[in-house]
């Protein structure tokens, strides 16, 4: 268990005392690495020196990046190399972002970091996988919705697709597989004291995640055709409509009784309407739900229907969303004049911080895991 009182808000939460070495990398990786830091890991990154400046947003107002302390190591040396070897066996788990066999070329990759430490779990993040005919081509999130019939699935009916922000491929799919991945080896190597690598694939995330959606297919709820399916923002009480004054409210009336909700919140009666899942009828329906609410604002609407168990909600740009009263209420933005969103999730037993704060200098956290004196002069200076 870590003893290290530098900087203690850092080390709430259900992972105090895991320690983690991170290679800096872009897209889900850093990501995940926010996520374990949020729970209360102890984790050195190590990059090349320099690298921090050359990302768009600056380290200290990225929360991407919270939570590290950081160590520069120019892994291209043998010293670099070396002295990183001589940390791991006090180390939980490894993370790299890397495409396959970039850390063998190093020197580092899982046979030789696992020699160090066999208890240990390495963690690798990429798009394709370690293996099959994609392994070393380049990805970005699309390329991954691409290839597993998520993009495809997601638009209307007379448009392109339309990728969903990096939500689902970088974060969901890849981060957040990852994250769960390394802690559900960590807890067999813990048990076993087995260590064991974590192929973390963003293409593989993204198939899981389209589990349910694939099911309604095979059963024949669920279309190939873009834009005329239930939860695809097409089904008119499942859909988003613009407001008096140019913004727009969503409607996800599903189930019936949030359906006979936003009928009278609208001030409609179901006699004068279509039935609900009479799909030839939605037209009508999607042109009556139009007009009505295109009769009042969108703080009229909000008013009317956000309490009103229809399931309806204002879409807020991001600026407005710091600022409504749930999410001030329950504090999932934090930081002030330029808000972040806080960590999540929370836990009751070992509550974490709001947000994990940076753990200090790389030489206080190498101490704090047992590290010598002579040998973090040794690694410190291979950073020089």
């Amino acid at each position: 268990m870590s003893t290290n009182t530098l900087n203690p808000a850092a080390r709430r939460g259900p992972l105090h005392g895991v320690r983690i070495v991170e290679f800096r990398g872009i897209g889900p990786a850093p990501f995940a690495g926010m996520l374990l830091a949020d729970m209360g890991a102890e984790i050195l990154q190590v990059a090349p020196p320099g690298q921090a400046a050359q990302m768009p947003v600056p380290e200290h107002k990225d929360p991407i990046w919270r939570g590290r302390s950081r160590l520069a190591l120019d892994l291209k040396q043998p010293a670099a190399r070396a002295a990183l070897l001589d940390i791991l066996p006090r180390v939980d788990i490894v993370i790299e972002g890397f495409r396959p066999g970039a850390m063998e070329r190093m020197g580092l990759g899982p046979e030789q970091c696992l020699a160090r430490n066999p208890a240990m779990v390495f963690g690798r993040m990429t798009g394709w996988g370690q293996d099959g005919p994609l392994a070393q081509a380049p990805s970005h999130d699309p390329n991954c919705l691409a290839i597993t019939g998520a993009l495809h699935s997601i638009g209307s009916a007379d448009g392109a697709p339309v990728p969903p922000l990096n939500l689902v491929g970088d974060l969901g799919g890849g981060a957040l597989y990852l994250a769960m991945g390394v802690l559900a080896a960590l807890v067999h190597a813990r048990a076993s004291g087995q260590g064991q690598v974590v192929d973390a694939a963003m293409v593989d995330g993204v198939a899981s995640l389209m589990g349910m959606v694939y099911a309604m297919r095979d059963h024949g709820i669920w279309s190939d055709q873009r834009g005329v399916n239930m939860l695809d923002g097409s089904c008119p009480f499942g859909s988003a409509y613009e407001t008096a004054d140019g913004k727009y409210m969503v409607a996800v009336s599903l189930e019936p009784p949030f359906y006979q909700a936003l009928l009278k919140g609208l001030g409609l009666e179901q006699e004068e309407l279509p039935a609900q899942y009479d799909r030839a009828g939605w037209p009508v329906l999607r042109r009556r739900f139009a007009e009505v609410f295109k009769t009042r604002t969108r703080a009229e609407w909000t008013a009317i229907l956000e309490h009103a168990n229809a399931c309806v909600s204002p879409v807020l740009d991001m600026g407005e969303a710091v600022h409504h009263p749930h999410n001030q209420a329950r504090g999932v933005f934090v930081g002030g004049e330029h808000p972040v969103p806080a960590a999540a999730p929370r836990f009751g037993a070992t509550p974490t911080a709001h947000a994990a704060a940076d753990l200090g200098p790389a030489a206080a956290l190498l101490a704090d895991w047992g590290v010598g004196k002579a040998e973090i002069a040794l690694i410190i200076g291979s950073s020089q």
